[in-house]
C-alpha cells in the first residue's frame, strides 16, 4: 500500500516542477485578465501546496499512480531541467510508466481544476473573467427560506446501535422510491447515506465546492484511469446534481431484460411505475429552453439531415434557465425535483429516519439471512469522530450505486460470483468546438436537446448525441496537454466551445473489486471491439456536426491530440481518429450500472428476477447497480420504475 502521509521533500520538490511544467508563467503583453491568466503560473498561484495537500487523500489507485511518477522525477533531477526538458519528459514519461498516462492525467485533473476553482478573499477567481466566466450570480436562499425537512438522526460516541424492519443503503433515485413505499406501508425504514445532507441552502454556484457532494470529492477514475466516474454522493445522491434528462426504458431493453429473468417488464405493470415516477417527478419539456451550445447541436444535425428532439426534464414550470448552468452544483431555486422533493419526502412523512456520512462497511448475516450492516458514522455534529454503527434489521436494501453497491456485497462476502461484474458505464465522448461568436457553455440548461439517430449504428448499438454544460476547470484539464502554453492558449478559447458529448449503448463490460484501502475500484477499459468503433463513430459523428453549425476547430479528449482546425482536410483528421489506439481514448461516465444485476441465473446475476439476492435471504438490490444491461438512455427513470416493482415484490414476500 502508497503512503498516505505528507509528500517527503523529493517528492514535494519533483510535483512542484511538474505542476509548473502544465501550467508555467508566460511572458506576454496581452493586457487586462488575458494577459493575469497567462503571466502568473502554477507556483505564482500556489497550485503545487493545494495538489500536495489533497494527494494522501486520494484512492489507492490514483494515488499510486501519481507517487510512481513522482518518485521516477525526483530520481532523475526533473526540477533542475529546463521547462522544454521538463514538458518532454513528463510526456515521455506518460507513456513509458506502467500508469504514467493515468498519473499525468490526474495531475492535469487537480493543477488545471485549481486554476479556475481557487478563490480569493472576495469569494471569486482571478482568471474567470478571462474567458468571461460570470461565476456565481445568486446567494443562495438562507436556512429559514430553505428548511431541511428530512429528519436526520444523530449518532454519537465510540459505539451506536439502531433498530428498524427495513436498512436501506444509499438515497439516490432507487433507494429513495423503496424508502417511500415501505415506509407508508407501515415498515419503520432506516436511510444511510454517505454524503451529507444538502439543499437549496447549502448550494453556492461554485463548482469547487460541490465536489464534496459526488463521489470522491468529484472525480474517480477506473484502475488506470481510461475512464473518469460522476457519482453522487449525497442525500437524494446523483438526482439532487444531475442534468435532468428524463427518457423512458426503450421496449428492446424491457423484452432483452424479461427474457433474462424479471418477468413483466414488458407489460402494464412496468408501464404503470414508469408512468408514476413521471408524474412524481414532474418531467416535462414545456420548461425545456436550449441555449448557445444546444443551439448550435441542433444548427449542426439540421444542416446534415439529422433528427433532434428536446428532453425531457425533472423540473418546475417557473424553471429560471439564468441559474441553469449550475444545475450540477445543485439547484439553488428549488426548480429540480430531486427525490429530496418527493420520494425521500414521502418517506420522512411516513415515519422513515436518516442517518448521513455513513460509511457502510458490510451487510450482517447469519444462517442466511440478514440481520443488519456495520458502518462508519462521521456526522457534523460529532467533531469528524467516527462512530461505529449497528443497525439490527431483518431486511437489507443495497442502494449505493453502480460503484459503492457491489463494494459492499464484496466487503461482506456475498453475492455470489456476479458480485461486482457484468459493470456498464455508457461511456461518453466528449468533443468540443471552437466558434467565433461566444457560445459562454456554463449557461443555460445543461442538456436540452437530444438526437436519437446513432443508437445503432454498429452490430446493434450506438450513441445518443446530447450537449452537457462547460465546467472550467473540467474541460481545461482533461483537454489533450502539448506543452503549457498551448494548454494556455485552449483555456483561454473555452468561453467559445460548445461541449457536446456521445452517449455510448455499452457492448462490452467491466467490473468492480476491492482495492488496497478496502474501497470500491472500477475495472475497465475499451477493449470491446464493437464499444471501440462506436467510441470512433461517436467521435467523428460530432465532429462533423460541429463542422456543420460552424466551428472553426474541433478536439477530443484523447491523450495526444486530435484536433481539426479550419482549413485543414477533414477526411484526415478523421482517419487520425480511426487510427487511435483504443488506450488513447479516455471516457467519461454519470451512469454505473449492472454491477449487482438481477437475473435468474446465480452464476450470472446477484440477485433475482424480483431483486433479493440468490444466495442471502433478505437482501435486496434497488438502485442502477440491478439493472441487467445497459439501457442504452440515461436511466434515472429505468431505474426508479424498476425500484418501484422492486418494492412491491419486497411488500409481497412480507405479506
Amino acid at each position: 500500500m502508497t503512503s498516505t502521509g505528507p509528500l517527503s521533500e523529493a517528492r514535494t520538490a519533483a510535483l512542484d516542477a511538474a505542476c509548473d511544467t502544465l501550467l508555467p508563467a508566460i511572458e506576454t503583453r496581452e493586457p487586462g485578465p488575458a494577459g493575469d491568466l497567462l503571466r502568473r503560473g502554477a507556483r505564482e498561484r500556489g497550485i503545487p501546496a493545494h495538489v500536495a495537500a489533497a494527494i494522501p487523500a486520494l484512492p489507492a489507485a490514483p494515488r499510486a499512480a501519481l507517487l510512481a511518477l513522482l518518485d521516477e522525477l525526483a530520481a532523475e533531477g526533473f526540477a533542475e531541467r529546463s521547462l522544454d526538458e521538463r514538458t518532454a519528459r513528463l510526456l515521455e514519461l506518460g507513456d513509458r510508466l506502467p500508469d504514467g498516462r493515468f498519473a499525468v492525467k490526474q495531475l492535469k485533473t487537480m493543477t488545471f481544476g485549481l486554476l479556475f476553482g481557487l478563490l480569493g478573499e472576495d469569494g471569486r477567481n482571478e482568471v474567470w473573467d478571462a474567458i468571461g466566466f460570470a461565476g456565481p450570480i445568486s446567494a443562495p436562499p438562507a436556512p429559514e427560506q430553505a428548511p431541511k425537512t428530512l429528519p436526520i438522526t444523530q449518532v454519537s460516541g465510540g459505539e451506536a446501535t439502531l433498530t428498524a424492519d427495513v436498512v436501506i443503503v444509499g438515497s439516490g433515485a432507487g433507494g429513495s422510491v423503496i424508502a417511500a413505499r415501505l415506509a407508508q406501508a407501515g415498515r419503520s425504514v432506516l436511510v444511510l447515506e454517505r454524503g451529507a445532507y444538502r439543499n437549496e441552502a447549502d448550494f453556492v454556484q461554485l463548482e469547487s465546492a460541490a465536489g464534496e457532494m459526488y463521489l470522491g470529492g468529484g472525480m474517480v477514475w477506473s484502475e488506470h484511469g481510461e475512464l473518469g466516474l460522476l457519482a453522487g454522493s449525497t442525500l437524494g445522491g446523483g438526482t439532487v446534481i444531475n442534468s435532468m434528462v428524463c427518457l423512458r426504458t426503450p421496449d428492446e431493453i424491457r423484452a432483452d431484460w424479461t427474457a433474462f429473468g424479471l418477468d413483466g417488464l414488458d407489460g402494464d405493470d412496468y408501464d404503470r411505475w414508469q408512468q408514476s415516477v413521471w408524474d412524481a417527478l414532474n418531467v416535462n419539456t414545456e420548461a425545456t429552453r436550449h441555449n448557445a451550445s444546444s443551439q448550435r447541436m441542433i444548427a449542426g444535425l439540421s444542416e446534415l439531415g439529422h433528427g433532434h428532439e428536446p428532453l425531457p426534464r425533472n423540473v418546475t414550470l417557473d424553471d429560471d434557465p439564468r441559474f441553469c448552468g449550475y444545475c450540477n452544483s445543485g439547484c439553488q431555486q428549488g426548480c429540480k425535483r430531486s427525490t429530496q422533493k418527493n420520494y425521500l419526502q414521502d418517506a420522512a412523512d411516513a415515519g422513515a429516519r436518516f442517518v448521513v456520512g455513513c460509511h457502510v462497511e458490510r451487510v450482517l448475516v447469519e444462517d442466511g439471512a440478514a440481520v443488519g450492516v456495520e458502518a462508519i458514522v462521521r456526522g457534523e455534529d460529532s467533531n469528524g469522530a467516527p462512530t461505529r454503527l449497528t443497525v439490527n434489521a431483518p431486511t437489507v436494501v443495497i442502494a449505493a450505486g453502480g460503484i459503492e453497491s457491489p463494494a459492499v456485497l464484496l466487503r461482506s462476502g456475498i453475492g455470489g460470483p456476479a458480485a461486482g461484474k457484468h459493470l456498464r458505464v455508457h461511456p461518453a465522448w466528449m468533443v468540443g468546438g471552437v466558434y467565433d461568436e461566444p457560445v459562454r457553455g456554463w449557461e443555460g440548461q445543461i442538456q436540452s436537446a437530444v438526437s436519437f439517430d446513432f443508437t445503432h449504428v454498429e452490430e446493434g448499438v450506438g450513441f445518443l448525441c446530447e450537449t452537457l454544460g462547460l465546467s472550467p476547470g473540467f474541460w481545461a484539464g482533461q483537454s489533450p496537454f502539448e506543452h503549457g502554453a498551448a494548454a494556455r492558449e485552449q483555456a483561454l478559447k473555452l468561453g467559445h466551445v460548445a461541449a457536446w458529448h456521445g452517449v455510448s449503448h455499452d457492448h462490452g463490460s467491466g467490473r468492480v473489486v476491492l482495492d488496497d484501502d478496502g474501497e470500491a475500484l472500477v475495472q475497465w477499459s475499451l477493449e470491446d471491439e464493437v464499444d471501440h468503433a462506436v467510441a470512433v463513430r461517436a467521435q467523428i459523428e460530432l465532429a462533423r456536426i460541429h463542422r456543420a453549425a460552424g466551428a472553426r476547430e474541433v478536439f477530443t479528449f484523447a491523450w495526444k491530440p486530435l484536433r481539426w482546425r479550419e482549413g485543414e482536410d477533414f477526411a484526415a483528421y478523421e482517419e487520425r481518429v480511426r487510427a487511435t489506439p483504443p488506450d488513447q481514448f479516455t471516457a467519461y461516465s454519470a451512469h454505473q450500472m449492472g454491477s449487482c444485476r438481477l437475473g435468474a441465473d446465480p452464476a450470472e446475476a446477484v440477485a433475482d428476477g424480483d431483486g433479493q439476492l440468490h444466495d442471502v435471504r433478505g437482501v435486496w438490490i434497488g438502485d442502477a447497480a440491478a439493472l441487467p444491461t445497459a439501457p442504452g438512455v440515461n436511466p434515472m427513470i429505468t431505474i426508479m420504475a424498476l425500484a418501484e416493482r422492486t418494492a412491491a415484490r419486497m411488500l409481497a414476500v412480507a405479506s
